[in-house]
């Protein structure tokens, strides 16, 4: 994030030094680090929470998938079913046509 090297460091520690003054430099230095602390840990806790809500919109298009998916195969089952139901009617239709007696058939041809 940003780039600073120990000559920047050394120079910032000697500005404070000068601005500050020697006594109140650990009391600043030791505030500073608590602010910085409690930066990097809400820094923190704002990436897990980025992280936690693009899992959880993952997951949730992830169970969208799925369940479009589930109801393609239950279109599929009723299609099956509504087909094998249509050849068995057909079936018997045929069945009981051939069965009564001076039913049309391929057998009796009327010239």
């Amino acid at each position: 994030m940003f780039d600073v090297g120990a000559l920047e460091l050394l120079i910032i520690a000697v500005v404070a030094l000068v601005v500050i003054g020697p006594e109140r430099l650990p009391e600043v230095a030791r505030t500073a680090g608590k602010w910085v602390g409690k930066l990097n840990r809400f820094i923190s806790n704002v990436k897990d929470d980025i992280s936690r809500e693009i899992k959880a919109d993952e997951l949730k298009e992830t169970l969208k998938k799925q369940a479009d998916v589930a109801g393609i195969h239950e279109i599929l089952e009723d299609t099956k079913s509504s087909v094998n139901s249509v050849k068995d009617k057909t079936a018997r239709a045929l069945d009981e046509v051939s069965l009564k007696p001076g039913g049309t058939t391929t057998d009796n041809k009327n010239d």
